[in-house]
């Protein structure tokens, strides 16, 4: 049965600018629909919201708020907010359209990635994951239907070149502000979502991880009748290896999604963009071969054709009956009254009006008054015909003056001398036409226009300002041509090179002045290239003993830094490391540690004989036990007295115990005779 039947957006004008054409998507929290925005003259995604529950009051002031910090979030791999909206006591945003298919298309087409594919694919949508993590957003529903492989812009059809952006990227925080109840999809949904109703960073973490486990073996992990059993399936069980159910999966994807998908949130990464950075270095071990391996279908695994085209969402937490939408209810069965019956009654009065109307022509034409008094009517009925038409089709109109090239206030005032109406097109850029000074107008000098219509009037927006052109994350040859390429032609220098563990070699990290800020042409502009990822990688110290951790950083020629704090691990035991384990590092960089400073607790081989201080002198034996770092009581000595005239007589315990830092020992000290 065709969804869109039925449907009261598609052909209707929204907000009196997009024209709805047709809808691509529907899930739990949204429908989606290819529009024209009338005004700009482009394709663009309009996304509206479903209620939860219909009637349930939406608090669009904080949702608009909300959507408008999700616009300052770009990233070439996150798909753009351009607007929202209210149709019909609906909430809708507007999203950049993007030219491709969904990942969920392209698997139900492939079944399967090939591993290189799919790492390809995987690092782009982190990378968008890990800029929103950055921001402080949570995505909270990844899947294959808002990831968005867009074509090549090769033109071909390898998924290495494509480019992927990830669409709701922030959806579910507006929606949450507005006050509506976000859905999420079960078989991506995180444990902690299911079992405690929260995620953080971590759950889209979890989320990712499934994903890539679909793209590997052409299935999500676990699969149910209801989608309440799919989503405790995550809560309950662990993500099985890819390479059970598709053969030929290298054991580091095995490793990868199985980092991800931990049941604990804690023992995940913390973002994405840790996993990010996994992700490309498990790239960099697979060979170039594996990205073009045949795979063979998984043996005893549902064919992929046969799974949905979209997942089923659900509310997580909440159980609540199903609520049709009084929106989008058919049509009843109670039937408008027939207007056939209406109108055979109304025959019989139109009849009698018709036979009165044609005795009465008769009396006229028989009597010669009668006659004259038709003939005049007849004429005057002309002349009210003519006079009526030469007012209609042109007696009532005005000739449009022309207003082109007058300044904005000049234009308005003639146009509202004449009774005429003024709306304004958005400006464009003129080279040599100043600010606000008249381009278009529509209609046209000369065309009719009459008292109340409306003419449109475009502006001139002045020159347009110079920027600087954004060409971080290019190539250094490509950026060079696109800096010098006109109208700017500005004088690129190479001002120098770093480490940076995120951007490959030989790419631009940044230029000054940075991007979008003012430039004037031909001016000279600074480049910094990457150098790759620094040459040593910092190795995993956390838990070793502050010796032990000390050696190995040092003997790979780094510095290292200690600051003791409260834990309630063994003495010296490092706690916590930064930078972290895997960051690129040169020689002679810091690495700074925190350190258990927790005496009650000794590390294995700290045990140490206690010594014979029997006979010392009480003073010398405290000095040396203390020096030990135990904890020692003198007794048999008064007040004030010097201990050096005491000597040890008793001694606990023995010598040649066994005692550790921290530890409590006791001497009896007698004075001297």
């Amino acid at each position: 049965m065709d969804t869109q039947v039925g449907d009261p957006l598609l052909g209707s004008l929204v907000d009196g600018r997009y024209h709805v054409r047709e809808r691509v998507a529907r899930d739990g929290m949204a429908s989606t629909y290819l529009a024209v925005d009338e005004r700009l003259r482009r394709t663009v995604a309009l996304k509206v919201l479903q209620p939860e529950h219909p009637g349930q009051p939406f608090h669009l002031n904080r949702f608009a708020d909300e959507v408008t910090n999700l616009a300052r979030l770009t990233h070439p791999n996150a798909v753009v907010w351009l607007g929202q909206g209210m149709h019909n006591g609906l909430p809708y945003l507007v999203l950049e359209h993007v030219r491709g298919r969904t990942l969920r298309e392209v698997l139900a087409e492939r079944g399967r990635l090939a591993p290189l594919e799919a790492v390809a694919i995987a690092e782009q949508v982190l990378s968008a994951l890990a800029a929103a993590h950055r921001a402080g957003l949570v995505h909270r529903d990844v899947r294959p239907e808002n990831i968005l492989v867009a074509d090549s812009p090769s033109g071909g059809h390898s998924l290495l070149d494509a480019v992927v952006k990830v669409a709701d990227l922030g959806l579910v925080r507006a929606i949450e502000a507005g006050g509506g109840q976000p859905a999420v999809t079960a078989a991506y949904v995180c444990p902690e979502q299911v079992a405690e109703g929260r995620s953080d960073q971590r759950g889209d973490v979890y989320s990712a991880g499934i994903v890539l486990f679909e793209m590997l073996t052409g299935r999500v992990p676990y699969e149910g009748a209801r989608p309440a059993e799919v989503a405790w399936a995550h809560v309950q069980q662990d993500v099985p290896a890819p390479s059970r159910l598709a053969p030929g999966v290298p054991p580091v994807l095995d490793d990868l999604v199985a980092s991800a998908t931990r049941r604990n949130p804690a023992a995940r990464f913390m973002d994405a963009g840790p996993l990010l950075q996994a992700v490309q270095a498990a790239r960099e071990t697979l060979t170039v071969s594996a990205a073009t391996q045949v795979m063979r279908p998984p043996a005893q695994t549902r064919p992929y054709h046969s799974q949905p085209l979209a997942e089923e969402t659900m509310i997580v937490g909440q159980v609540a009956p199903p609520q049709r939408p009084s929106w989008a209810r058919l049509p009843g069965a109670d039937q408008p009254e027939s207007r056939s019956r209406r109108e055979a009654a109304a025959e019989g009065g139109v009849a009698a009006l018709l036979d009165q109307a044609r005795l009465h022509y008769q009396r006229l034409m028989a009597d010669p008054r009668g006659r004259m008094r038709l003939i005049a009517g007849a004429v005057v009925l002309a002349l009210l015909v003519l006079t009526g038409g030469w007012w209609l089709f042109s007696g009532r109109y005005d000739d449009m003056p022309q207003v082109m090239n007058l300044p904005k206030e000049q234009a308005v005032a003639a146009l509202e001398d004449l009774g005429l109406e003024v709306e304004f097109a958005a400006p464009q850029y003129r080279e040599n036409v100043a600010k606000d000074v008249v381009l278009l107008q529509d209609p046209a000098p000369g065309d009719n226009v009459s008292s109340g219509d409306t003419v449109t009037l475009t502006l001139s927006a002045g020159p347009e300002s110079r920027q600087v052109p954004d060409v971080t994350g290019k190539p250094y040859d490509l950026a060079l041509v696109d800096l010098k390429a006109e109208p700017l032609r500005l004088k690129p220098v190479k001002a120098g090179e770093r480490f940076d563990d995120l951007v490959p070699k030989g790419t631009v990290i940044e230029t000054d002045p940075k991007a979008g800020e003012p430039i004037e042409p031909e001016s000279e502009i600074k480049v910094i290239v990457s150098k790759g990822k620094a040459p040593i990688t910092i190795p995993f110290v956390e838990g070793k003993q502050l010796r032990d951790a000390r050696n190995e950083l040092e003997n790979l020629g780094l510095k290292v830094s200690v600051e003791y704090v409260d834990s309630d691990k063994a003495y010296e035991t490092v706690v916590k490391q930064d930078p972290a384990t895997g960051t690129g590092a040169e020689r002679g960089n810091t690495v700074k540690l925190q350190v258990s400073n927790n005496r009650s607790v000794q590390p294995p081989g700290s045990e140490q004989p206690m010594p014979e201080v029997r006979n010392w002198n009480c003073g010398d034996a405290e000095n040396h036990l203390a020096g030990m770092g135990l904890r020692v009581e003198v007794r048999g000595v008064r007040d004030g007295d010097d201990k050096n005239r005491y000597r040890v007589t008793r001694q606990f315990p023995n010598a040649g115990s066994k005692v550790q830092p921290g530890q409590r020992v006791i001497i009896r000290c007698e004075e001297r005779r």
